[in-house]
């Protein structure tokens, strides 16, 4: 019985995590498609909303796919190239995470800090500039650090992870690996630096929120929520750095990697839960369309 019972684990793992990825990919797509079709929510904010949900499913997909084959065939195995391919997918996940919230945060400081100016900066062809950026920007970032670590030769093939990262991976190659390391430490500067550009930009937020009623009210539904999403994914992105580097004994792996699922997990769930349905507008255009066809279905 005791057999049975372990026997049973994988198939409950198996469940659960495939449950987590469809729900996961069915709210972000609710998302999307209820922006898409409602012209009234065509608005920069709502764009960006968009992008961002469109960048938690790649990231839940980078991670959920293989975790579930692992599971269903109890074989943790993975080629090299997938394993390059599975890096590059998640780290233009996580790249594109940051620039997509320093574009949020840049857009909500023009809305509450420049109301008066917000149609002129915030045009359309501005919009898709910002897009562009994050996503070329994010995907070169990523290319580059993909390039540099599949040039490495490798000594081993043990990943004491869940997924494949790219320090994990630079930790098996048999040459210097002096190059990856400046170009690593370069990319934590720069998103760190992102992370301090929306703190200040926050400052100035909340000096203008205390003015008016409605700009806190404003500020409570689009940018509290959006700063602890920031702080959480930061957070636990930087431990998750920072212990693979430095730690040198193989303690604390079932926090590590549940940490390290952290930012591939809960971020693509909650994000459209705590942006689109706290936001006042996607909330009654998403009741309002079930509640027309809850009344069609009703009516035929």
């Amino acid at each position: 019985s005791g057999s049975e019972r372990l026997a049973d684990k994988p198939s409950i793992y198996f469940a659960f995590a495939l449950m987590s990825y469809l729900f996961t990919v069915s709210v972000n797509l609710t998302l999307i498609i209820t922006i898409s079709l409602d012209k009234t929510l065509h608005e920069p904010i709502y764009i960006f909303l968009c992008s961002l949900c469109f960048n938690e499913i790649c990231g839940a997909s980078s991670f959920y796919p293989k975790l579930l084959h692992d599971l269903l065939t109890n074989s943790y195995v993975i080629t090299y190239t997938a394993c390059l391919g599975q890096m590059f997918v998640t780290y233009s996940y996580i790249f594109s995470e940051f620039t997509s919230l320093t574009v949020m945060a840049y857009d909500r400081y023009i809305a509450i800090c420049k109301p008066l100016q917000y149609r002129m900066l915030m045009t359309a062809q501005k919009v898709a500039q910002l897009l562009m950026l994050t996503w070329c920007f994010s995907v070169f970032e990523t290319a580059v650090g993909t390039v540099l670590t599949a040039r490495l030769p490798l000594c081993g093939r043990h990943i004491p992870k869940i997924f494949c990262t790219n320090w994990e991976v630079v930790k098996l190659s048999c040459s210097d690996s002096t190059v990856n390391n400046i170009y690593a430490f370069m990319l934590i500067f720069s998103h760190l630096s992102q992370t301090a550009l929306i703190m200040v930009s926050y400052v100035h937020l909340i000096r203008a929120a205390i003015r008016s009623q409605a700009d806190r009210r404003k500020f409570m539904q689009t940018c509290l929520p959006h700063l602890i999403t920031l702080l959480v994914f930061t957070t636990s992105l930087m431990f998750d750095t920072m212990y693979s580097r430095y730690s040198g004994g193989s303690t604390m792996k079932a926090l590590q990697n549940a940490l390290a699922a952290q930012f591939l997990v809960v971020p693509p769930l909650v994000n459209p839960i705590i942006y689109g349905l706290n936001l006042q507008q996607i909330r009654s255009r998403m009741v309002h369309r079930f509640t027309h066809r809850t009344g069609t279905f009703r009516k035929n």
